[in-house]
């Protein structure tokens, strides 16, 4: 026997609350999944990794760069979907399935013009879906093909932006040990000398300044 659950008046069955709850419980990791994010976090992270720095900066200061750096290249997004979705529901001109439907495709095709044809293709074929010719025809795939293309592109270009981000780093420290090597300190840590001629290097780039906008202007 269904059991019900009364909300102003209507009766609202359990199984849908559990849903609902799900559901709102995942959006963070959603929402994450289907912006600029996941690009910038792993980026933060290889540049970390690439200087030597254990905890510098914290993870909680690279969370909060992306974020607002998310939030800056979604903008026009954010808007669109306010625009045609939320402020028609707020009015009450439309449905909550309508407002889905509106608020998905701005989405759809933020994630569609930063896709890479190669992983669109491979999820269209585990899908049993034919690939669209024109971008206007992709935006009528689902989220479940059009999502993991999405971020299967936003890893690849991650982890090249982090194999660009190691190089210089790694000339600096083969040039320390190789220095080191023919004073005859052989005892001495490369890391630890390396590490003060890493930060001059980015200091002296304008690192962030240069990443940041590399990677904005990385976005269609």
């Amino acid at each position: 026997m269904d059991s019900f659950i009364n909300v102003n008046g209507e009766n609202i069955q359990t199984l849908q609350i559990l849903l609902l709850t799900t559901l709102v419980s995942l959006l963070p990791s959603l929402v994450v999944m289907m912006t600029s994010f996941t690009r910038y976090i792993i980026s933060f992270s290889f540049l970390r990794s690439a200087m030597g720095l254990q905890q510098n900066p914290p993870n909680l200061v690279l969370v909060g760069m992306a974020l607002f750096l998310t939030l800056f290249t979604m903008s026009p997004v954010l808007s669109q979907i306010q625009t045609t979705a939320y402020e028609p529901y707020v009015a009450e001109e439309i449905t909550q399935d309508e407002f889905l439907d509106r608020a998905e495709v701005p989405l759809k095709e933020f994630m569609l013009r930063n896709t890479e044809q190669s992983s669109l293709s491979l999820f269209c074929g585990l899908a049993g879906r034919e690939v669209p010719e024109d971008p206007e025809g992709a935006v009528d795939l689902p989220l479940q093909v059009v999502v993991p293309s999405f971020m299967t592109s936003e890893l690849k270009r991650a982890f090249r932006i982090g194999f660009y981000l190691y190089i210089p780093f790694v000339l600096v420290d083969v040039v320390v040990a190789s220095a080191l090597m023919s004073m005859g300190m052989i005892m001495l840590p490369p890391s630890m000398i390396s590490m003060p001629f890493k930060l001059l290097l980015f200091i002296t780039l304008d690192g962030w300044q240069l990443l940041f906008s590399t990677l904005v202007q990385g976005f269609r």
